[in-house]
């Protein structure tokens, strides 16, 4: 019963939370659907902390993702034993790259008085369960090993089966391990990722969906000052420079 809740119900359950609160969000409070950056309280910490956890991140997804769209070429890849050292080393060090800033980005939060001033206790609840899920990958990978074939031999199958809406729970319950930490660890893994998917809308991770992609291909603004640059730069007033008047030009 505690494996059909959390494989085959909970899958659900977090998308729907998801997609609904985060449509509501938007909609009634678009202008909170940001990371809600505390980078001008504090910069340095967050600099380092967000560089190793971000990168290590965007890393492993893309290493999942691929995995998930095809596993063939991973299981292909891994019949090589050096090139299955390779990545399972890789995806490791990624990993404890995450690791290293999601602690740097917890210890600014509890040792910064500006940063605790702006916190809540959803910031928090995003700390602890990203934490979960980064020390239970690691612990799949250290007690089970070659994540990466099972993966793409056993996750694959379950999340296009989710995809499908027939969650098969059986491939996840009756996994054959001899280490029943490992078994725990794959299970707390699992678990702590749609605990991520469904608190979304309640957290910063909301920024993520509206990501200024179009950044990438959109045009050159320009931007025209309406003031002396110098005179603002020089200026010890309150109201500093003069406006330009451009309409005689």
């Amino acid at each position: 019963m505690l494996d059909f809740l959390l494989f085959g119900a909970l899958p659900y359950v977090a998308l729907a939370v998801m997609l609904i609160g985060s449509i509501y969000r938007y909609t009634k409070n678009g202008f909170q659907v940001s990371s809600l950056s505390s980078q001008f309280l504090e910069g340095r910490q967050l600099f380092f902390g967000s560089q190793f956890f971000h990168w290590g991140m965007i890393m492993l997804f893309l290493g999942h993702l691929i995995g998930f769209l095809i596993p063939s070429a991973v299981l292909a890849w891994n019949g090589d034993p050096v090139r299955l050292l390779v990545l399972e080393f890789s995806a490791f060090g990624f990993a404890l790259s995450s690791l290293i800033g999601i602690l740097l980005l917890i210890k600014r939060r509890l040792t910064t008085k500006r940063i605790q001033m702006v916190s809540n206790n959803m910031d928090y609840v995003v700390y602890a369960v990203i934490l979960v899920q980064i020390i239970s990958g690691l612990a799949v990978a250290y007690y089970g090993r070659w994540g990466s074939n099972w993966f793409a031999s056993v996750m694959t199958p379950y999340l296009r089966s989710v995809f499908a809406f027939n969650p098969n729970v059986d491939v996840i319950a009756q996994l054959s391990t001899s280490n029943e930490m490992a078994l725990l660890m794959v299970k707390t893994h699992i678990t702590s990722a749609f605990v991520i998917i469904g608190i979304i809308p309640f957290t910063r991770f909301v920024h993520f969906l509206v990501a200024p992609v179009d950044y990438i291909w959109r045009k050159y603004q320009l931007v025209i000052w309406n003031w002396n640059n110098k005179e603002i730069r020089n200026s010890r007033n309150y109201f500093p420079g003069k406006s330009r008047d451009f309409r005689n030009n």
